[in-house]
């Protein structure tokens, strides 16, 4: 008697892509053939939103600015990301009053809601259409004790600038939120916010380019040397003379950037983006049509497109693994775990994108001697790149008000760490197991 051969369903819709959601609409620019000049005022490495919101107030400010990208303009995790704005200081007061003073602590905090809030009014203030809405956040506590431990935090005494002015949610309430069965509860932060990021990037560089700046493409910087008061910034194509210069590559930093490459950690973000569904389907499955990410180690966030019309799902699942069909298949299965109603969905985008984190978990920003850097952000790109790249801009210009909390912190790396994330592998195994266990 012959077996029955089982066929597979199919998983990946006919036009999948490997490539973002995002492009679809708002695909990185070319600048097209571009001869560099030999000279500029400031030269930033790097055009993602740091590089760009940096270039907005240099060239706005009377500077001639120069934005070279080695990929296409904005390739990078700018468009890459889930489309998530969050507080984003990830430290609590309590860690950061121990080790560096109430007022630095207290300062770091708040600018959190800074970036948050300058975010907003730039969308407004310059008409930016990307589906900007504030929907706020839910956090889905994985178990019971990470339901308890929401609890205590939220019912201590809100101080300024802990920013904990969420309100708890109950196991019996959660399908207000989110329709899963898989979390204990949880809590609800509403001052978070969600955009597409394609179209915040292209509408961003429009700006930077009508205010004068030039912006070009597939450009490498294979070297940066002191050069009398200013420096001179090596390419391919040719050397260019700089009085300033910032860095805003993040989790693209090459080695030509030693330094900074060995303080950030870069670390892949996979998401992927469902076919079509119905409406009604998506409106069911995240009723407040909030951002949704949980209290696991190995974080999983996700949200609807800005259209309703798709689930958007991302998290850390591979470290060394950059195909993006074996991350697909991953973040599918995390995904039918939380929302079995997904089971016969198919997946039309899988891509990845590099993210920054530092070792102490706080982002950076500072510099000297006319060189500076934005970089860090630890997961929470949007707000914090764009805010600290305004800020940076303003230092380049000689502004006071380029000063942030970052500025003095100390900006260390660990004995051999040369850029390459080697020690990710064990500390991803552990904490799987945490969040299995704890």
């Amino acid at each position: 008697m012959m077996a029955h051969r089982i066929i597979p369903k199919p998983v990946f819709t006919d036009d999948f892509k490997t490539t973002p959601y995002w492009w679809e609409q708002s695909p990185p620019q070319q600048s097209g053939e571009a001869d560099l000049p030999c000279a500029v005022d400031v030269l930033i490495i790097g055009s993602g939103y740091t590089g760009l919101h940096a270039a907005l107030q240099t060239a706005r400010g009377g500077m001639h600015t120069l934005v070279l990208d080695s990929q296409a303009l904005g390739a990078g995790c700018s468009t890459r990301n889930g489309g998530q704005i969050s507080l984003g200081v990830k430290p609590c007061l309590t860690t950061l009053t121990k080790r560096f003073g109430a007022d630095k602590a207290m300062a770091i905090r708040c600018t959190g809601e800074q970036a948050m809030n300058y975010v907003a009014d730039f969308i407004s203030v310059e008409n930016i259409e990307c589906d900007y809405a504030k929907v706020g956040r839910f956090l889905g506590a994985h178990n019971q004790r990470s339901f308890n431990e929401l609890a205590r935090e939220l019912s201590a005494p809100l101080r300024k600038g802990d920013e904990q002015d969420g309100y708890l949610v109950a196991k019996s309430e959660v399908h207000h939120e989110v329709c899963t069965d898989i979390y204990a509860g949880g809590a609800v932060y509403p001052h978070h916010a969600s955009l597409d990021p394609g179209k915040y990037h292209s509408a961003l560089l429009k700006k930077v380019i009508s205010a004068g700046a030039t912006a070009v493409s597939h450009v490498t910087v294979s070297k940066i040397e002191r050069s009398g008061e200013g420096y001179l910034v090596h390419t391919g194509q040719r050397t260019v003379k700089a009085k300033k210069v910032i860095v805003a590559t993040n989790g693209y930093t090459n080695k030509a950037l030693s330094w900074h490459r060995r303080r950030v950690i870069p670390i892949g973000s996979y998401i992927i983006a469902t076919e079509e569904l119905p409406t009604e389907l998506v409106n069911q499955l995240i009723p407040t049509n909030r951002n949704i990410c949980d209290t696991r180690k190995v974080v999983y966030y996700y949200r609807a497109s800005p259209d309703k019309k798709r689930i958007l799902f991302g998290g850390r699942v591979s470290l060394q693994e950059t195909d993006t069909r074996a991350s697909a298949l991953k973040l599918r299965a995390e995904m039918i775990r939380i929302f079995p109603q997904l089971e016969s969905a198919k997946i039309s985008h899988s891509w990845m994108g590099y993210v920054a984190f530092t070792f102490d978990k706080l982002m950076r920003a500072g510099g000297e001697n006319g060189l500076y850097h934005a970089m860090g952000y630890c997961g929470s790109g949007i707000g914090f790149s764009s805010y600290l790249g305004m800020r940076t801009g303003l230092k380049a210009l000689g502004h006071e008000e380029g000063a942030t909390p970052f500025d003095s912190l100390p900006f260390s790396s660990r004995p051999l760490y040369y850029g390459h994330p080697w020690f990710l592998a064990p500390s991803l195994a552990y904490y799987k197991l945490r969040d299995r266990f704890l």
